[in-house]
């Protein structure tokens, strides 16, 4: 056997598994920042079940507050059917939208804070305040969740768009970028949400 074919052989050996290696890599951080999604949806739906019961704890206290309450759960469901419809597909418009409903639910809970304060019997209620606690709680990994989202997604985005992966990511099934996940007061949610009794 020529030495010229051989080199020839292992040229074209290396390069096809260089390019599988590529493959795998795209198929490694797609599924990891899919997984990251998916701790963001774990937390988001924790949140979406506390909520119901810290609105059932204040319904007693505050009986004429129905529109405040009811606005809290309009908007709880909002951001709940976005979420399922962007677990579907955390890579398309759906994540704005979710975004935006996260940050319709974040303003309704502001509301609902601010008028708990003329309630200092609810403040003190044992039931509240544990409510409130693993509602805070909740945010924090809700925070954290994202956070580690939002890196995969920039890690599969930064190996997608480099030199050579770039050739081969389309004809490998991925054709764009995947989408970060930030909500419209970002800056706000970086803090814990204030629950004060």
């Amino acid at each position: 056997m020529d030495v010229s074919l051989i080199v020839i052989l292992v040229i074209i050996a290396a390069l096809i598994f260089y390019v599988v290696g590529i493959y795998n890599r795209l198929v490694s951080l797609r599924n990891r920042y899919q997984n990251a999604f998916a701790q963001i949806e774990v937390q988001l739906k924790r949140r979406y079940d506390l909520i119901p019961n810290l609105v059932e704890t204040a319904k007693a206290y505050m009986a004429h507050e129905k529109d405040t309450l009811e606005a809290v759960i309009s908007a709880r469901n909002d951001a709940s059917a976005l979420l399922r419809a962007a677990a579907s597909d955390p890579t398309g418009a759906t994540l704005s939208k979710l975004a935006s409903a996260e940050g319709a639910l974040q303003g309704a809970m502001s509301k609902m804070n601010i008028v708990m304060e003329n309630y200092p019997e609810l403040k003190a209620s044992d039931n509240m305040m544990q409510v409130s606690e693993e509602l805070t709680t909740t945010e924090n990994r809700v925070a954290f969740s994202r956070q580690a989202f939002n890196d995969s997604v920039t890690e599969y985005n930064e190996y997608r768009q480099s030199f050579p992966p770039v050739f081969f990511a389309a004809q490998f099934g991925h054709k764009k970028d995947a989408s970060l996940l930030e909500f419209a007061d970002s800056a706000e949610i970086q803090n814990a949400p204030k629950v004060s009794f």
